[in-house]
């Protein structure tokens, strides 16, 4: 190669007329220029604004091509199309990893909960109590919120959603939570299902809830960007400080949200909140007028004391339903059964554990003789066991408002013989009357600790508990079976 450059550049020089003994006396460069002249300069091209053109590329409806098409005509001597797009998608390897994935304004919130927990001191115990960190992130500018909750219950993973929302000011168009118990009841590959209550608040919010794939990292991408940005920038920047409830903490991890929307994004130069007001919140779909109420549901079988049971406590339906099947929703206020659809009790909600909640139209009147369970059937069934077990039994259905509402303790005592010996359990019952414990828990209590036979000085810890006494005459009034 070197030969046939040396034979060209020679022929070149005769083409020139120039000699040997002048060509000897020329200084380099202008032997270069001899040989190789200087043309005209060509235009240097116009390399695209790569900000701008992803800013541009987050709004509806624009792509890449329309974009070439517009800097084409701005820059006519400019790129072709593809070089045009080799550039753009090199610039945005380089980019920084929140500016890597193109998502549209207004379109979607990423949300799932961090795998690092903060954490507040009780003040009276001074025991660490871990919180689970909830994070959501605005596609188009990783706009983030973060808030702390108890648990990830559904209760508390809707309600985090929520306030997102509201952080936000509107609502996108889909939300993609990762596959949470939470919030899929069922997840698969194709055809995930939603639970009941966030489909219900997506209806409200009218925005369409699109689970994250399973094994398909690249589809919570922004989330997991958004949740390290948490841990790096939130959870860590608090790593020294001690709270003392979760309100405490919350308020901490709102001011630090703050900075971290605020703060400078690499190569964009651009914040969070610069980029969502700019791109996102003028695009999101406003709040509807009222807040969803979150409501529960769940599945019970009804049982023979015609209750039903939401968190401990317990709220009767019309008796006849004893054995059916019942979809039970509740708020923070109500609590409502279904039977086959069909609204068949509705309560005020009660947050006392253990407590009964009864209709009086939903109680067995005359008709109680032909029930299956009645409280003579129940004492007849601890009669079994020993006479001091049917008498803790009519205590125990004597100090309820109603009879029906000591079923469970005294089928819990009746149970207990299937565990323990019947001569324990009557030895415990015998105990538990001494020292006016008229409950379940008692009883088990003094057998799980071999306690039945105890002296009462070892007693001390044993639960006496006293519900609503109704007195005798309830109970002899037209009550007997």
């Amino acid at each position: 190669m070197a030969d046939f450059i040396g034979i060209r550049n020679v022929e070149k020089l005769k083409e020139l007329g120039a000699d040997y003994k002048e060509l000897s006396g020329m200084e380099e460069d202008v032997l270069c220029n001899l040989l190789f002249p200087k043309t005209e300069t060509t235009p240097v091209q116009a390399l695209p604004d790569f900000v701008y053109l992803h800013g541009e590329m987050k709004k509806k409806g624009v792509t890449l091509q329309l974009l070439h098409e517009e800097y084409k005509r701005n820059n006519p001597d400019g790129y072709e199309r593809t070089q045009f797009y080799h550039l753009y998608h090199n610039w945005i390897k380089k980019a920084d990893p929140v500016m890597r994935f193109t998502h549209k304004a207004g379109e979607k919130t990423f949300i799932d909960f961090s795998g690092d927990k903060p954490s507040y001191q009780d003040p009276a115990t001074g025991k660490s109590i871990d919180a689970e960190l909830f994070v959501s992130v605005l596609g188009a500018s990783s706009y983030l919120f973060a808030r702390a909750v108890p648990d990830q219950t559904t209760v508390s993973f809707i309600d985090c959603t929520i306030r997102a929302f509201e952080f936000y000011g509107g609502c996108p168009e889909c939300l993609i939570p990762d596959n949470l118990k939470a919030g899929v009841t069922h997840a698969c590959y194709y055809d995930p299902e939603i639970n009941r209550t966030l489909a219900a608040m997506a209806e409200h919010y009218h925005i369409a809830v699109i689970p994250t794939r399973t094994a398909k990292p690249k589809d919570k991408a922004k989330v997991e960007n958004g949740v390290l940005q948490t841990q790096r920038r939130i959870l860590a920047a608090l790593r020294n400080r001690t709270f003392f409830s979760l309100t405490e903490l919350n308020e901490a991890i709102a001011e630090e949200t703050k900075r971290l929307n605020e703060r400078p994004m690499a190569i964009i130069n651009k914040s969070r909140y610069d980029l969502f007001t700019e791109i996102e919140r003028p695009v999101l779909k406003p709040l509807p007028a009222e807040r969803f109420v979150i409501t529960s549901w769940k599945k019970a079988k009804v049982h023979i004391d015609y209750h039903v049971p939401v968190e401990k406590t317990y709220y009767s339906v019309p008796y006849p339903l004893i054995g059916e099947s019942v979809d039970i929703s509740y708020t923070d206020a109500v609590v409502e059964v279904y039977h086959k659809g069909k609204r068949v009790a509705s309560h005020m909600r009660m947050h006392t554990p253990g407590a009964f909640v009864t209709e009086n139209l939903h109680m067995p009147t005359e008709h109680r003789r032909y029930l299956e369970w009645t409280p003579a059937r129940i004492k007849l069934w601890g009669q079994k066991i020993g006479p001091h077990t049917k008498t803790l039994m009519e205590e125990i259905m004597e100090h309820r408002t109603h009879p029906e509402h000591g079923f469970r303790s005294c089928l819990g005592i009746i149970r207990l013989a299937k565990t323990y010996s019947p001569e324990r359990v009557e030895s415990a019952c015998k105990r538990a009357l001494e020292i006016e414990a008229y409950n379940y828990r008692s009883v088990k209590s003094l057998l799980e600790r071999n306690l039945e036979n105890a002296p009462h000085a070892e007693h001390k810890n044993i639960v006496r508990l006293h519900a609503n006494i109704r007195g005798n005459e309830y109970y002899r009034e037209a009550h007997h079976d």
